[in-house]
């Protein structure tokens, strides 16, 4: 019996208080305070910095280079009132469950057990550990606790391994975005009186039709969106505003930068008389750097090889916008890990199986053994 199984009723328990306190990105203070607490309550010293991650740093020796853990606090849902949650056949279910709750669960019970073992000299630590339950992962959160986290840390770590995503995914390559506001204005009028006068929505989409028409670099993957449209006023009105939130991504730097000057020379041919577009860059997620091909392989074979070791599975390998994108945009060996077994990411039907925590434990202690000790 793993020592998952061995507080697995501690680790439901803790699930469902954290599950239910309310962590929309930027406002996640509720969260970040309970698990400064909940650290304080078992002798482990956190701190709240200005991005609202939670951050305890075990070390062992302050020259050492530092492995970072992380898990991210907030969810992609805007309730502020405690969110609503119930069990089912084995399964714990609320909106952000999953994503990314549960994880954050394992994390922090794993990181527990680790200190103890060091404590009690059964493990003898190599490098520093730094365990973060970080901020605004979700969304427009765009990475700001972890940009944050790195803006300070960055020349000191030489792995990080952020826990995220439903088992045995680990992804590998990051995924980076670019999320813009498009706005339309026209002069409007009357819909039969005026016209032929440019109609706002008509404008918007054509435009985005060009968007989707772009021709798109063929170095990587590159994939676009149109995730929103909205504007006018009345049914007999020729619309004077529409706008749309539009996003392209690739795990290429030089593909996300192409596709951003094409797309702001698609916003200058298309305004032109009485028809303006504005762009206005709403969040920005950065994709791969010069990352050392070497030490990523050899970290991501640590993470497989510990998937398969205490989940039972066998690594799925993938790519996808994490926390992780930060340090890999920087060079920085990274991967994210997903430790529970679940569903209905982004839905308010989320769930995960509670049987999935104690292994999803054993993994997360595993993989910080493995980085920490070994």
């Amino acid at each position: 019996m793993g020592y998952g199984s061995s507080i697995a009723h501690e680790a439901h328990d803790l699930l469902v208080t954290l599950a239910r306190i309310p962590a929309p990105s930027h406002h996640e203070g509720k969260r970040a305070e309970f698990i400064r607490a909940w650290l304080a309550d078992q002798g482990i010293g956190a701190e709240i910095d200005d991005a609202l991650n939670v951050i305890s740093l075990y070390a062992a020796d302050a020259f050492d280079p530092i492995a970072v853990f992380a898990a991210h606090t907030d969810t992609v849902f805007s309730d502020t009132e405690p969110l609503p949650l119930y069990e089912k056949d084995g399964r714990i279910c609320a909106p952000g469950v999953g994503d990314d709750t549960a994880n954050l669960v394992c994390l922090l019970l794993a990181y527990r057990e680790l200190l103890r073992r060091i404590t009690a000299g059964e493990l003898e630590p190599r490098r520093s550990l730094m365990v973060v339950a970080n901020s605004c992962e979700e969304g427009l959160g765009n990475l700001k606790g972890t940009k944050a986290l790195f803006s300070r840390v960055a020349d000191r770590v030489s792995a990080f391994i952020s826990l995220d995503g439903y088992m045995p995914h680990v992804v590998t390559r990051p995924v980076g975005s670019h999320r813009w506001r498009i706005s339309c204005a026209t002069p409007g009028g009357h819909s039969y009186a005026n016209f032929g006068t440019p109609n706002a929505i008509e404008r918007m989409s054509a435009f985005i039709c060009d968007f989707y028409t772009l021709e798109r670099p063929r170095v990587e993957l590159v994939t676009v969106n149109a995730g929103r449209i909205e504007g006018g006023t009345a049914i007999n009105s020729i619309a004077q505003h529409a706008e749309a939130l539009i996003e392209y991504r690739s795990v290429s730097e030089q593909c996300l930068a192409i596709m951003r000057e094409r797309l702001e020379e698609l916003v200058e041919r298309s305004t032109m008389g009485d028809v303006r577009f504005e762009l206005e860059l709403l969040g920005e997620r950065p994709g791969e750097g010069p990352i050392a091909e070497d030490a990523q392989e050899a970290l991501v074979g640590i993470c497989e090889d510990a998937v398969e070791r205490t989940l039972g599975e066998r690594a799925l390998r993938s790519s996808s916008s994490t926390d992780a994108n930060v340090p890999l945009s920087l060079g920085i060996p990274a991967a994210t890990v997903g430790v529970i077994r679940g569903g209905g990411a982004h839905t308010r039907g989320e769930w995960v199986e509670a049987a999935s925590l104690a292994p999803g434990i054993d993994c997360a202690l595993e993989l910080m053994e493995r980085l920490v000790c070994a």
